[in-house]
C-alpha cells in the first residue's frame, strides 16, 4: 500500500533491485520509507545518510549539499565519534575525490582511495578509509548534493549491488528533499505573512508620534527577520547624506560594533544589495570581496544575506542578516520571500509617512482657522472695547477712576500684542518634522526645570519668536535659559521665578528674575561666565544685578540677524 504511493521513477528503481538478496530489498524498502517520514529538511537529510550506511553496510557516511558556488555548503557525517569529529577540524569544502563527484555527477566506486588520481589524502587525525562509493542526489535536473560512503564492513570493496541500492535510495532522497523543500517554503511563507500583518498592525495606532511608530516598526522588521531566518546578527542601515548608509538598528552578535556606523554604499555589502536591487547572498561575509570599506565589522561570521527595503525608485534602507561561521548558509526557500517582506515593510512605512503628512496638514489647517478667528473676531472686539474705554475717559472726573480706565486701555493693547504674537506662532510651522518653534521649546524648558525648582516659573513671551529668531540663536537662548534656571535651583533657594522672552526692534531679550538669596560674594561664576561667553558669541551681552526687594535679575540679550 505504501509502495503504490511512490513516484513511478522510484518504483522502477525498486523493481530493478528485485534480483538482490531479500535482506537487501528489505533494508532498502525500510530506508525508502524512513527518509520520507520527516517534514523538516535537516531531519530528512539526517534520515537519508543514516539509511544509506545501513543499506550499503558502510562504516562511515556523509551527505554533502552543493552550494551556489559549486562547493559543499553543508556536510553531514555519520559514523564518527565526537572526539574524531573535533580532531579533524574544518569540514570538507568539495576538493579531492569529493569534488570529482561534484564535477562529474555520476555514481563512483573506488576500491582503494589512495590510488584514485583525484585523491588528495586525508588531514591529520582522520580515520583510515580505503573503499569508497558515491552517488549524486538529483531533484529533477538539479543536483542537490551527493551521498558518500567509505569502509564497507568486512574490509572488501563496495559492489555493483551496493551501487544500485544506493542509487535507488538517492532517488527516494530526492523525492523526500523536494517534499521537505515545499513544506519549508510553505512554512516560511506563512511566517512572513504573519510578520507583514504585524508590521501593518504596528502602524495603525494613531496615539504615537511618527518617529516612535517608525522606530517600533523598524524594530519589528529586524526582530521577525532574525527569528524566521535564525540569524545571529541583524543590521538595518538607512541612507544618509553623502551617498552613505548609517546603521540605525543592530541586534545580535557584536551588535555594538555596528550601531551608529556610517559607511559609503560603494564597498559595503548593504550598498551592493542596493545597487543590485535584489537580495544578495554571501557564503562568507567576513572575507567577501565586495566589502572593501573600512572598518570591517564581520569577524567570526559566515553566511549572510542583504535585502533592500524599497518602494518603486525610493530606497528606504537595507536589511543584513548573518550567521556565525560554520552554520548552514541561507537557502533560496528561506530568502525568496524576504524581498517581498522588505518591500511591504517599506510600503507600510511610506503609507505611515503619508498619513502623518495628512495629519500635519489637518493640524495646520486648524491652526489657520484659529488664527483667522482670533484676528477677525477677538482682536476686532478688543479694539472696539479699547476705543470705547478711551472715549469714556473724558467723561470721568474722578482721578482714580480716570487712572484705572487708562490702565485698562494699556492692558487691552498688551493683550492684543500677545494675541497677534500667538497668531504668528500658529501660522508658522517648521518644514522639518523634528524641529519645534522657540515658543514651544521655551515652554518645554520651563516644564523640565520645574521639577528641580519645586515650582513652575511664570512666563511672558512677546514678538515674532518663531518667525524672526533663527535656529542657531534659538539654540543659544534655550541653553542660556536652561543654565539660568539651573542656577536658581541649585543656589538661589527661591520660591518664585519669572521668565520674559521678547523679540523687539531687532533684539532678542531673555530676562530671568527670582526672589532668592542672591549671588554670594565668593560664589564660583563658571556657569555665569558660560552664559556671558555664549552671549558674546552671538554679538550680545549678559548682565546680572541684585533686585532691591531681594533676589537676582539676569538679562541676556543678542541681536536678531
Amino acid at each position: 500500500m505504501h509502495l503504490h504511493a511512490l513516484p513511478d521513477d522510484l518504483l522502477e528503481r525498486l523493481r530493478a533491485v528485485e534480483k538482490t538478496s531479500g535482506r537487501s530489498q528489505h533494508l532498502l524498502l525500510e530506508a525508502v520509507l524512513s527518509v520520507g517520514t520527516g517534514l523538516e529538511l535537516p531531519q530528512v537529510l539526517r534520515h537519508i545518510i543514516e539509511a544509506a550506511v545501513v543499506v550499503a553496510d558502510a562504516r562511515y557516511g556523509a551527505l554533502g549539499v552543493i552550494g551556489a558556488d559549486g562547493r559543499l555548503s553543508q556536510f553531514l557525517p555519520v559514523g564518527l565519534t565526537d572526539e574524531q569529529f573535533k580532531a579533524i577540524g574544518t569540514l570538507p569544502a568539495g576538493h579531492g575525490i569529493l569534488g570529482e563527484l561534484i564535477r562529474h555527477p555520476a555514481p563512483l566506486r573506488v576500491s582503494e582511495l589512495a590510488d584514485h588520481p583525484a585523491s588528495h589524502g586525508f588531514p591529520p587525525h582522520h580515520p583510515a578509509m580505503r573503499s569508497f562509493l558515491g552517488v549524486p542526489i538529483r531533484i529533477g535536473d538539479e543536483v542537490f548534493g551527493n551521498l558518500y560512503l567509505t569502509e564497507k564492513h568486512g574490509g572488501g570493496p563496495f559492489t555493483g549491488d551496493d551501487e544500485t541500492l544506493l542509487s535507488t535510495l538517492a532517488v527516494a532522497a530526492g523525492v523526500a528533499i523536494e517534499h521537505a523543500r515545499l513544506f519549508e517554503e510553505a512554512h516560511y511563507r506563512q511566517e512572513w505573512l504573519e510578520a507583514n500583518s504585524e508590521i501593518v498592525a504596528g502602524l495603525l495606532p494613531a496615539a504615537k508620534d511618527q518617529n516612535t511608530l517608525e522606530k517600533d516598526v523598524l524594530c519589528t522588521i529586524v526582530d521577525r527577520a532574525v527569528r524566521i531566518l535564525s540569524a545571529d546578527l541583524a543590521v538595518l542601515a538607512l541612507p544618509v547624506e553623502g551617498d552613505c548608509l548609517r546603521t540605525e538598528l543592530a541586534s545580535g552578535v557584536d551588535a555594538q560594533a555596528h550601531r551608529g556606523l556610517v559607511q559609503p554604499r560603494r564597498g559595503s555589502f548593504g550598498g551592493a544589495a542596493l545597487a543590485a536591487g535584489r537580495p544578495l547572498i554571501s557564503q562568507d561575509i567576513e572575507h567577501d570581496s565586495r566589502i572593501t570599506a573600512d572598518p570591517p565589522r564581520w569577524w567570526g561570521l559566515g553566511p549572510a544575506v542583504a535585502v533592500p527595503l524599497a518602494t518603486g525608485q525610493k530606497v528606504r534602507g537595507v536589511l543584513i542578516l548573518a550567521r556565525l561561521r560554520g552554520r548552514a548558509p541561507f537557502t533560496s526557500p528561506e530568502t525568496a520571500p524576504l524581498l517581498t517582506f522588505a518591500g511591504q515593510a517599506a510600503l507600510a512605512l511610506e503609507l505611515s509617512e503619508q498619513r502623518a503628512a495628512a495629519d500635519q496638514m489637518t493640524l495646520l489647517q486648524d491652526r489657520d482657522r484659529i488664527a483667522r478667528d482670533l484676528h477677525d473676531l477677538a482682536i476686532q472686539r478688543l479694539f472696539a472695547i479699547g476705543m470705547t474705554l478711551q472715549s469714556t475717559v473724558r467723561f470721568v472726573d474722578h482721578p482714580e477712576a480716570h487712572e484705572r480706565l487708562l490702565r485698562a486701555v494699556d492692558d487691552l493693547d498688551e493683550t492684543i500684542k500677545i494675541i497677534r504674537s500667538t497668531i504668528f506662532g500658529l501660522r508658522t510651522h517648521d518644514t522639518a518634522t523634528d524641529r519645534q518653534g522657540l515658543r514651544t521649546r521655551t515652554v518645554a524648558t520651563l516644564e523640565e526645570a520645574s521639577h528641580a525648582l519645586g515650582f513652575s516659573p511664570s512666563l511672558h513671551m512677546e514678538g515674532l519668536l518663531d518667525t524672526d529668531v533663527p535656529q542657531e540663536l534659538a539654540e543659544h537662548t534655550l541653553a542660556a535659559l536652561s543654565e539660568a534656571l539651573s542656577n536658581i535651583a541649585r543656589h538661589a533657594h527661591a520660591s518664585t521665578a519669572d521668565v520674559s522672552l521678547t523679540a523687539h526692534a531687532g533684539r532678542l531679550t531673555l530676562t530671568v528674575t527670582d526672589n532668592g538669596t542672591g549671588i554670594p560674594q565668593h560664589h564660583r561664576r563658571s556657569g555665569l561666565d558660560n552664559l556671558a561667553q555664549r552671549a558674546r558669541s552671538t554679538g550680545g551681552e549678559m548682565t546680572v544685578t541684585a533686585r532691591p526687594e531681594g533676589g537676582t535679575r539676569l538679562t541676556w540679550t543678542a541681536p536678531i540677524p
